[in-house]
């Protein structure tokens, strides 16, 4: 007899005959166990990848905001022309490229850190038995 969800009901099953099952079940544990642990490494490093590139992005924004601020205090200082607006100008546009990169990689690294990795799942599950085991 099987019940709706397609399980066997294990209802008049022999203690040997669990018994004999628990290698397998172990078994079926053990890679689901480690097929969860190879998704969320793949998902990790995606994660981890795509932060770093944006703020790969954020460090080559700041490494040419220098020069630039370089130029606005050279230009406004020299003369007090229109020049060192557009100079300004630039400077502003790179610092808020620079904190929207930032802000786009720190999001991708808190997303990383709010997922549950395989350890803890392992952790909480042999809580549980031990749990179990404990109140027999």
């Amino acid at each position: 007899m099987s019940t709706p969800r397609g399980f066997r009901d294990r209802n008049d099953d022999s203690f040997f005959t669990l018994l004999g099952d628990i290698p397998e079940l172990v078994r079926n544990l053990v890679t689901a166990e480690i097929d969860a642990a190879k998704k969320w490494a793949a998902r990790a490093g995606k994660q981890i990848g795509m932060g770093s590139a944006w703020f790969v992005v954020a460090l080559f924004l700041l490494f040419w905001l220098i020069p630039a601020l370089g130029a606005f205090t050279i230009i406004g200082l020299a003369s007090w022309m229109p020049a060192w607006l557009s100079s300004l100008i630039v400077v502003g546009v790179l610092l808020v490229g620079i904190a929207v990169f930032a802000f786009l990689g720190l999001r991708r690294f808190q997303k990383l850190s709010k997922t549950e990795n395989p350890a803890q799942a392992v952790a909480t599950d042999a809580r549980i038995v031990k749990d179990v085991v404990d109140e027999y």
